[in-house]
């Protein structure tokens, strides 16, 4: 990594991401030994990265949501997550700032990353959602949204969009803050048992 002490983070990554983000130098250390013990090359593969999604899903099919995510954080498109592109990604997702989450989430949700996201990737990302709720839940959902199709068609009436129209970054994260139910269905989060 550039520095004579083998295995440690380098001084550029660390303050890099000291100060891109809100970890200490502390935690920022801890979580890189972490990180190259439970992945030695010092990458995460898309496959590794399913099994955690799978531990946090245990009750719910998290593949295609996890593959998603993955694509959202790996920023340079070359297949894998290195300790860098990991930490921005815990620290958009884990952040207080409601404006940095709803970034990550419009990459999210931009499928073919062209800037855009269009009423087919919303149906997409709502299907991979859909997947994460176990099933007693589904069978709790209000009627406009028990499946992925009216949670994606409810999603997108939002936006005040057409079927075959654009949505860009400013339009979607104006489209969720403005609106409580669009915020709930751009995500999941487990119920508290």
């Amino acid at each position: 990594m550039g520095n004579a002490k083998s295995g440690a983070m380098s001084k550029e990554i660390l303050d890099d991401l000291k100060l891109h983000t809100k970890f200490s130098e502390t935690e920022l250390c801890q979580w890189y030994d972490n990180f190259q013990k439970q992945c030695p090359s010092g990458r995460i593969s898309p496959e590794e990265f399913e099994k955690i999604y799978e531990r946090f899903f245990p009750e719910s099919d998290a593949k295609t949501y996890a593959q998603h995510v993955f694509r959202s954080f790996d920023t340079n498109d070359d297949g894998t997550l290195d300790f860098k592109e990991y930490i921005i990604a815990l620290h958009l997702t884990s952040s207080g700032k409601m404006s940095l989450k709803l970034e990550w989430a419009f990459s999210l949700f931009d499928v073919d990353k062209n800037g855009y996201i269009t009423k087919s990737e919303v149906a997409e990302i709502c299907q991979a959602i859909f997947k994460l709720i176990p099933k007693e839940e589904q069978a709790q959902l209000l009627e406009d949204e028990n499946t992925p199709e009216k949670r994606a068609n409810k999603l997108w009436s939002y936006f005040e969009k057409g079927e075959d129209e654009k949505l860009a970054e400013g339009e979607f994260i104006k489209g969720v803050t403005e609106n409580d139910d669009a915020l709930r269905l751009i995500q999941y989060e487990p119920v508290k048992k």
